[in-house]
């Protein structure tokens, strides 16, 4: 443990040392990148959407909405201020991203993990694109820099999460947000974390319910499909809840 794990944080620091004096919107700690395993799943889950191999017609539902394909009703792409996000819906989302050149992804502030970690803290100030990470640059998945600067709506980016939000109450916004006139389409595609997910199904799912989701991550460019219902109680106050039935894996699953 010790002589791989010194080198290698040691290499980190120095990393970091250089990319700070470089003067580079860049971290390998703080808003982690995607890593070059992390890239070769968003490649995998690009091939998937491509390859149209759906085990069932439900399944095949589903992808169509993914892809956007003409047939599908219309969807929306929402995604985490993280970078590691959103380069994992630019590259897994490609294809339908180079067939619509005026899609746009739309950062929601409400995603952003849950957790304190550096790696849950975004560096993209308010309201400016995000910057293609070194990894990003070397990849040939795409081009991210110019997705991230053409087709990325940085419109409701406010910088790093602040110090008196919590999940919950992040969870909540994003569901206030799904089910404002803002959003228009009856689909949305999410692009987030796995924690974020996890604290999701514990937070809206019945609470009797025994669901794989409350105790287990989505493993990494996995693709769940759920249906989230809204009720608006006589005092006016919305109540959020996911149908336990609607709950299906697309890609990848659980672990």
């Amino acid at each position: 443990f010790a002589i791989g794990f010194v080198p290698g944080l040691i290499k980190s620091l120095l990393f970091e040392l250089y990319l700070i004096l470089s003067g580079k919107l860049d971290s390998w700690f703080y808003d982690s990148p995607a890593s070059h395993l992390g890239l070769d799943q968003v490649k995998d889950l690009s091939g998937f959407l491509k390859s149209s191999k759906a085990r069932n017609d439900a399944i095949a539902e589903h992808v169509a909405i993914l892809k956007a394909s003409p047939e599908s009703p219309p969807s929306k792409l929402l995604c985490s201020s993280l970078r590691r996000a959103v380069s994992t819906m630019a590259g897994g989302f490609k294809d339908r991203l180079s067939r619509r050149p005026q899609e746009k992804i739309l950062i929601i502030p409400s995603l952003q993990e849950i957790s304190r970690n550096p790696d849950t803290l975004s560096i993209t100030p308010a309201h400016t694109p995000i910057q293609a990470s070194w990894i990003d640059k070397t990849s040939n998945l795409c081009d991210f820099q110019s997705t991230f600067f053409h087709q990325v709506d940085m419109s409701l980016h406010a910088g790093n999460k602040p110090l008196n939000t919590n999940g919950l109450k992040r969870m909540r916004e994003f569901c206030d947000f799904v089910f404002s006139p803002s959003v228009k389409e009856d689909h949305v595609i999410v692009g987030g974390h796995s924690i974020w997910f996890r604290a999701f199904f514990n937070a809206f799912l019945p609470y009797k319910e025994e669901h794989v989701g409350k105790k287990k991550k989505i493993v990494n460019c996995g693709i769940v499909a759920l249906t989230l219902i809204k009720y608006t109680r006589p005092s006016g106050q919305p109540t959020y809840m996911i149908d336990p039935k609607s709950v299906e894996v697309v890609y990848g699953g659980f672990h």
